[in-house]
């Protein structure tokens, strides 16, 4: 049961009634259920791992703080993907860790400082195809714009 409910979760994420919809009711949630919780839940991880990213923004300077979906890798680090749902334009996010790379994420009630790179040519076509591994529904969303999708590694920033 349980392979099937992923599977039908992958194929209503990849429809455009979701890519028009999610993006206004998912991280709205997910930012209330986060912060009611003090940072010990977010709903949407249910489906995928994920944080709260708080960057600065480009332009304010101001922190904003993103739910986003995250792959976890080997070694404590994590890929962030900017599909965006599949809808043209690069999301805001993303803009904004190229302004300001140095950021931090909540996971599973833990403030993590981190420092975001983009990712570019080989080791960008390595995290793709591991990315879709790990939720092929990304394809679907890549298939629907002609930007690439930005990915981002994150990396911890030792204290001290």
């Amino acid at each position: 049961m349980a392979g099937y409910g992923v599977k039908l979760v992958r194929k209503v994420s990849s429809t455009r009634a979701f890519a028009k919809v999610a993006p206004h009711v998912i991280p709205a949630f997910d930012r209330t259920v986060h912060r009611l919780t003090r940072g010990k839940v977010l709903p949407s991880a249910r489906m995928l791992p994920g944080v709260i990213l708080t960057a600065r923004g480009a332009r304010s300077g101001l922190p904003r703080r993103t739910p986003l979906a995250c792959m976890p890798e080997d070694g404590g680090t994590w890929i962030l993907i900017g599909s965006n749902f599949g809808r043209p334009g690069h999301p805001v996010w993303t803009t904004n860790l190229l302004k300001h790379p140095e950021a931090e994420i909540s996971q599973g009630g833990r403030d993590i400082a981190v420092r975001a790179r983009l990712l570019e040519g080989a080791e960008r076509e390595a995290a793709w195809a591991a990315v879709l591994a790990f939720w092929p529904p990304y394809a679907t969303y890549q298939s629907r714009v002609d930007r690439e999708i930005r990915l981002f590694r994150l990396h911890r920033v030792e204290e001290g």
